[in-house]
């Protein structure tokens, strides 16, 4: 197993001098290195070892760079293969890189170079043997056969703790969070660790309906209350008895169906649509926003008493550029899920397009990923993903401009400097402006009073 301190890399070359300079080069930079003298030692300390990167020769007698890359990944999937080469063998190495070497070189090298690409490689391993690990890890330890939703960075591992501790209650649970981020997933997840998990889980998207259909739907109607009523219906609160009903974006909802949702929260019962007698209900209640209902609420959009009474337990879902560390996971699985869905073996990212979706700030958050790579699947026909398949927005980065409305000087001022900044961060925060005055370490008054300069105050 690698340790990040100290990766060990086995090179494997004809030329004892190359072996010694290298010896010394890589000890020098922080690695652990073996080395074998010809392609034949080399297979002998592949099996003998469990090196984290090797760094091979293409051309040597009787065993070549092709054969050692063959072994090392036979033996370790996940091992990155480098390989060196002088100009005449380019075609051959370029030929190894489509076949799984992670990288080639040409001789001779620029000490920098090579270590930048070795640094890379550890990166690229350790990387992957902790996603495997995790992936591992929520397998053995799912809850009650639940599998937990996928992430391994701090902020998401710290939100499905938060879920799991609130899941076996009967609690309210307020989840809020950027478009994309997953919100019904989490709700989904809290839902089968509940003990209401043999209930029926029930959702609706509150901003999709307007106020009298969404009201019809959640409490019900009886037969000739409004043109088209034939029958009684049975509202989804309701039909969610001894399960959980999740309000999806529920800071779309219109005063007046507010004041029935308070209703609900506190009696446990709702009139339908044209009744006059209360139905009793027994259902776990979820909802969700990527509002700001504390803003909401103090601007007179949404009420007060009804978001005291869904904020008992409140989460906070980061967005997906606050949590790189899952992007890499996350593609893993959706390409999983991809071959599962249309049969065959999973596609996987070249390395140049890994590095695009890396590099991607994805405003879109989890849901922009998982359409980006389904639209990847269906334009490559092999099994690798090339750059080219992947959507123009995440293939050409523009250098984003110090402010948006404005160029930026060559030397601009303290305040420019200040509002550029100001600006960044509310917008990383997606407009969350009490989250945005943590960030900057200043009092929300402050940060009001600054965008009243700026103009932006209703931002």
């Amino acid at each position: 197993m690698m340790t990040t301190a100290s990766p060990t890399v086995l090179v494997v070359d004809d030329e004892t001098g190359i072996l010694e300079a290298l010896k010394i080069l890589l000890k020098n930079e922080g690695f652990t290195p073996h080395v074998a003298l010809g392609g034949k030692q080399g297979l002998e300390q592949i099996a003998a070892l469990d090196p984290d990167i090797v760094l091979s020769d293409v051309r040597m007698p009787n065993v070549g760079g092709l054969e050692i890359l063959s072994a090392a990944r036979a033996k370790d999937p996940f091992v990155p293969v480098i390989l060196m080469t002088a100009q005449a063998d380019l075609r051959s190495a370029i030929q190894a890189v489509n076949e799984g070497a992670y990288h080639y070189i040409q001789k001779p090298f620029v000490n920098d170079e090579i270590i930048a690409i070795l640094r890379r490689a550890a990166e690229h391993r350790q990387l992957r043997v902790e996603n495997q690990t995790l992936k591992q890890e929520i397998k053995r330890q799912g809850q009650n056969g639940v599998s937990a939703p996928v992430g391994r960075s701090k902020a998401w591992l710290s939100v499905l703790r938060l879920a799991e501790t609130v899941a076996p209650t009967d609690s309210i649970v307020l989840i809020q969070g950027e478009s994309g981020t997953g919100k019904e997933v989490i709700a989904r997840y809290i839902h089968e660790l509940s003990q209401r998990k043999d209930g029926t889980f029930n959702s609706i998207n509150c901003g999709a309906l307007p106020e009298s259909l969404l009201e019809s739907e959640l409490f019900g109607h009886v037969k000739g209350s409004f043109t088209g009523a034939v029958k009684d219906k049975r509202g989804l609160f309701e039909a969610a008895t001894k399960g959980t009903f999740f309000l999806d974006e529920i800071g779309e909802t219109t005063p007046s169906t507010q004041v029935k949702l308070l209703r609900v929260l506190q009696q446990r019962e709702v009139i339908p649509v044209g009744g006059t007698e209360p139905i009793a209900i027994d259902t776990r209640i979820l909802a969700a926003t990527n509002r700001d209902l504390e803003e909401e609420m103090k601007r007179g959009g949404f009420r007060g008493d009804l978001f005291y009474r869904l904020n008992v337990f409140a989460l906070h879902l980061p967005p997906l550029r606050q949590r790189r560390d899952d992007v890499p996971l996350l593609i893993d699985s959706f390409l999983n899920r991809g071959a599962l869905q249309n049969g065959g073996e999973p596609k996987r990212l070249t390395d140049e397009a890994l590095d695009a979706m890396l590099a991607y700030s994805w405003p879109g958050n989890v849901r922009e990923l998982e359409n980006a790579l389904e639209r990847a699947m269906i334009l490559s026909t092999g099994p690798k993903i090339e750059v080219a398949a992947l959507p123009e927005r995440i293939t050409e980065r523009k250098p984003e401009p110090l402010i948006a409305d404005r160029p930026a000087s060559a030397n601009p001022a303290l305040d420019v400097i200040e509002r550029a900044y100001i600006m960044w961060v509310l917008q990383c925060e997606g407009g969350n402006k009490s989250r945005a005055a943590d960030i900057l370490g200043i009092d929300p008054s402050t940060l009001y009073r600054k965008l009243s300069r700026y103009g932006v105050a209703d931002t």
